[in-house]
């Protein structure tokens, strides 16, 4: 309690936390703060100078989300609600001391694996062709590639991988090959590290990428990455644009000796007649592996967490850069 100038008596605000989905919604969102919704909107709801928790809005743009950090002065955490943070990176040097950047991992396991899988079922089974085929009212009967007994190489094999190798399993696929930054042992077996990939891209028939976008895994498909990759062999992009080196792979496309099933693409989002619209065997999805009926309740589980752990003071999950 305190006394304004004229003597009456004042309740202090309590520190706010600013969160893109309702708050009414979150069921149990722990006491000790005081909640507003914000989700872009032009207008703020509250002073931003009171938020000492702000999660980003999702799908947004980076503008819109970094737009009040320098209206933030009393910020403790910046939670995004992406698994990669890449387009956060550059407001944190302007964060105050002591505030800490913390991503989604986890989040969109379940939803960008389930895309992972239909993206290669949809690709090898050519249905992007029987589309078109039943949009011409034509039978287009014949065999296709199918998923069971092919080789995969799941390259980023963090949560994400993980989980899309989950899904993997039933399809009876003949191996699949696992690759981080660094090498370890899991209990599904052996994790490869980067280096390892000349000799791996040989032995796929898929190539699933998963990585996140670092300086080291920018470009990381590049023309040689590409030429490693077997005959016919299927690449499917569920990570981000930045990984493939787009020309180098649009050569292999329009030579016929790979196909591409790309979530994310560079530049994103894909510009009216951009050559990869048309590319002979690519099939294109606009960036749709998070944002699906699986995206709500595990955001809401993720940030009633996160702010029960800071209102506790006890440590938070996934912080990926804390301010000096």
């Amino acid at each position: 309690m305190s006394a304004d100038h004229s003597g009456t008596t004042t309740r202090a605000a309590r520190p706010l936390a600013w969160l893109p989905i309702r708050p009414e919604e979150i069921e149990d969102l722990p006491g000790g703060l005081e909640y507003a919704y914000w989700n872009g909107e032009p207008d703020f709801p509250t002073d931003p100078a009171r938020v000492v928790f702000y999660a980003a809005p999702y799908m947004k743009g980076d503008e819109v989300c970094t737009r009040p950090l320098p209206l933030m002065p009393n910020l403790r955490v910046l939670q995004a609600l992406t698994a990669g943070v890449e387009n956060l990176l550059p407001a944190v040097s302007s964060l105050p001391s002591g505030a800490k950047l913390c991503n989604a991992r986890g989040l969109h396991d379940a939803s960008t694996a389930e895309l992972a899988l239909t993206l290669t079922l949809a690709a090898l089974r050519d249905i992007p062709g029987f589309v078109r085929a039943q949009d011409a009212g034509e039978w287009r009967h014949g065999f296709r590639p199918a998923l069971a007994d092919r080789s995969v190489l799941i390259v980023g094999y963090g949560s994400i991988g993980s989980a899309i190798e989950d899904r993997l399993v039933p399809f009876e696929c003949a191996r699949v090959a696992r690759v981080a930054r660094s090498a370890r042992t899991t209990a599904r077996g052996r994790v490869h590290p980067v280096s390892a990939l000349p000799g791996l891209l040989p032995e796929a028939d898929v190539v699933i990428l998963a990585t996140p976008l670092t300086e080291e895994t920018r470009g990381l498909v590049d023309a040689g990455f590409l030429a490693r990759m077997k005959d016919g062999a299927l690449l499917v992009n569920v990570a981000r644009g930045a990984v493939v080196q787009t020309g180098a792979l649009l050569a292999e496309l329009e030579s016929g000796r790979l196909r591409a099933a790309l979530d994310v693409t560079d530049p994103e989002p894909l510009p009216p007649g951009h050559p990869l619209w048309s590319a002979p065997g690519v099939l294109v999805t606009p960036h749709v592996g998070g944002p699906s009926s699986a995206y709500f309740s595990r955001a809401k589980a993720l940030l009633r967490d996160q702010l029960a752990r800071f209102v506790l003071d006890e440590p938070l999950r996934n912080v990926v850069v804390a301010v000096d």
